[in-house]
């Protein structure tokens, strides 16, 4: 096998394409040949030795990736070789084949290609936990997604629709809101036209008639966390999912106070292993909705596993809309 190995985590720079024994399965394991990997900001956070999961040394990036199961572990029963599947591993993904728990694949149904596999689990399963599981949406209720044009942000608002909610979706450009508009967003935001001290709260205050969002989904943090939550209405829940603009904000506790307002954490890693039955249901769910047409990734772009710097590269540049995939020749 060759995949992408990280020996010193000091940067992108430092990834190096190498030749590498194939692995064999042990106990509730499965080898997967894969067909297609997403490129997530956790990948990039991995490599800088940013990330809170810190794998021994060294080891291949890519916690996300779809392919064909070519062989099985002990114990395994629920994949099955020459199955397809998508799996979620936390490393591992950016090579030609790599090695999952089976608990952390999802058997894949007909029809479900591995580009679209390689980018469901982590975003759609983040999602659905956050709006579902966290904050409890009721149909009827307003949802503020920040950072909406990403990957996260475009399974919330797809997700959140298919509750029966109201998606106002904040974005970085024009470009990127009507991206969110497509998506099935009752309004938008355009973060490059208003200030975080003063004209993003009265734009929300605008688009919900002064009440304020029931929820907020924000993956992103910084400066605009504060006016959000500021904004939020009457046993508003405000979700961290994240923090991809770098800083974590401080909210101001007495906020929580006066609105009655909860802030919730989200974290579907935590989840999946605290309560499994739970997550794998979700999955299902998560499955069926995509078989029925209610939700689909976004794919900014397929590049060659062989360009995975270049797609780090455009990752890092902000214009990613929705997801990155990679692929292996042949696949």
């Amino acid at each position: 096998m060759q995949a992408w190995l990280c020996e010193n985590p000091v940067g992108v720079d430092a990834l190096v394409w190498k030749e590498l024994p194939t692995p064999q399965p042990g106990p509730g394991q499965v080898l997967v040949r894969i067909h297609a990997a997403s490129l997530n900001f956790p990948d990039l956070l991995i490599v800088q030795n940013k990330y809170q999961m810190k794998p021994e040394l060294p080891f291949v990036p890519g916690s996300e990736f779809a392919g064909v199961v070519e062989a099985v572990g002990e114990g395994v029963r629920n994949v099955a070789v020459g199955q397809n599947v998508a799996c979620l591993a936390g490393t591992g993904g950016f090579g030609t084949h790599a090695l999952a728990q089976a608990a952390t694949c999802m058997p894949l149904p007909a029809g479900f290609p591995h580009v679209d596999a390689a980018a469901f689990i982590m975003i759609y399963a983040t999602s659905h936990h956050a709006l579902v599981d966290r904050a409890q949406l009721k149909a009827g209720e307003t949802v503020l997604v920040l950072g909406a044009a990403g990957g996260v942000g475009t399974s919330a608002i797809q997700i959140a629709k298919a509750m029966g909610a109201r998606v106002i979706a904040a974005a970085s450009s024009e470009e990127k809101c009507a991206l969110c508009r497509s998506l099935g967003a009752d309004a938008t935001i355009n973060y490059s036209e208003h200030t975080a001290s003063g004209s993003l709260r009265d734009e929300i205050k605008k688009l919900t008639d002064g009440k304020g969002p029931d929820v907020v989904y924000d993956p992103v943090g910084g400066e605009f966390a504060e006016p959000a939550f500021r904004s939020i209405a009457w046993r508003g829940r405000y979700l961290v999912v994240g923090f991809a603009s770098g800083p974590i904000p401080s909210l101001p506790l007495n906020l929580a106070l006066l609105k009655g307002a909860s802030i919730v954490g989200v974290f579907w890693g935590g989840f999946s292993r605290q309560e499994p039955k739970a997550s794998a249901a979700a999955l299902a769910e998560l499955a069926q909705w995509y078989a029925q047409g209610k939700i689909k990734p976004v794919i900014d772009s397929t590049m060659p596993m062989s360009e995975l710097k270049a797609a780090y590269a455009h990752m890092g540049s902000r214009g990613v809309k929705g997801k990155l995939v990679l692929v292996n020749p042949g696949a």
